[in-house]
């Protein structure tokens, strides 16, 4: 008997789900004992199958990844109010506007990396955002215009945002648990790269960096972009004079300018 044969010797979830459609209307069909688990909303939404929501969070990306043959990915971080240059008038503060800058280094990084995954014909240096606005729409973006794939991770927010325009359809995701969505980030990639943003974004760097840093996680090409930016928001000095990190520790990550200096740090980087 053939691999294929075994596969198909018992009837199928989805025939039986196209099958509860047809049985007769009665107290007892009606009744939720009576529901297929699978299709049953109000069980799978029970506290108690909270571990069963987790591994589906977990498995769908990844088998939807591994379909369309994703290997490596280049994750960028960053915050979700920095407005793109030419809507720098609608800033909150005069601060945000000042960092518009990045949202067009961001945009060009992201077309250079997407440049190298188009030639690996979209399996790796894809690039993988959160999936809203801001930097993560200018990483998203300038892969959309270099001819590539990107990959969007969303979550479900209390002011949620739908995905920007520029994600990939067919890899456009969202997400219930913080916790998974990090391990989707991470777990293909190839480099990380940070650009000024809020409490999210230093949720994500930092546990980054702690994955690193205690051997949870193979070291990668960690970015900063933005000196000025990261040494006023981090007394990174601070925390290595006063022990709570190590010395070597701030060596795990780079602080870079321009899309060109990101670019050339990644080719020429090597493991500390």
């Amino acid at each position: 008997m053939t691999e294929d044969h075994r596969s198909h010797k018992f009837r199928d979830s989805i025939e039986d789900a196209a099958a509860v459609r047809r049985i007769p209307d009665t107290a007892q069909t009606r009744a939720p004992a009576y529901r297929l688990a699978f299709l049953d909303r109000d069980f799978l939404l029970r506290d108690e199958l909270r571990p069963v929501r987790l591994q589906l969070e977990l498995l769908k990306p990844q088998m939807v990844m591994d379909e369309r043959g994703i290997e490596s990915t280049v994750v960028m971080f960053g915050g979700a109010r920095i407005p793109a240059p030419e809507h720098r008038d609608r800033a909150a503060t005069p601060t945000l506007a000042g960092l518009s800058h990045y949202y067009d280094e961001a945009r060009r990084f992201a077309k250079a990396i997407t440049e190298r995954s188009v030639a690996s014909y979209g399996r790796d240096w894809v690039v993988c955002t959160g999936g809203g606005p801001g930097v993560m729409e200018a990483g998203n973006r300038g892969a959309d215009e270099a001819g590539g794939q990107s990959i969007g991770l969303n979550i479900v927010l209390p002011h949620e945002q739908a995905p920007n325009a520029y994600v990939t359809p067919d890899l456009s995701f969202n997400f219930h648990y913080f916790a998974i969505r990090k391990m989707h980030f991470l777990m293909r990639a190839r480099a990380i790269v940070v650009f000024p943003g809020g409490f999210g974004t230093l949720d994500e760097m930092f546990e980054s960096l702690t994955l690193i840093q205690t051997g949870r996680m193979k070291q990668v090409p960690f970015l900063l972009f933005g000196r000025d930016w990261w040494e006023r928001v981090v007394n990174w000095q601070q925390l290595a004079e006063a022990g709570v990190i190590s010395p070597e520790d701030l060596s795990l990550f780079t602080m870079v300018e321009t899309a060109e200096e990101a670019v050339s740090v990644i080719d020429g980087w090597v493991p500390a």
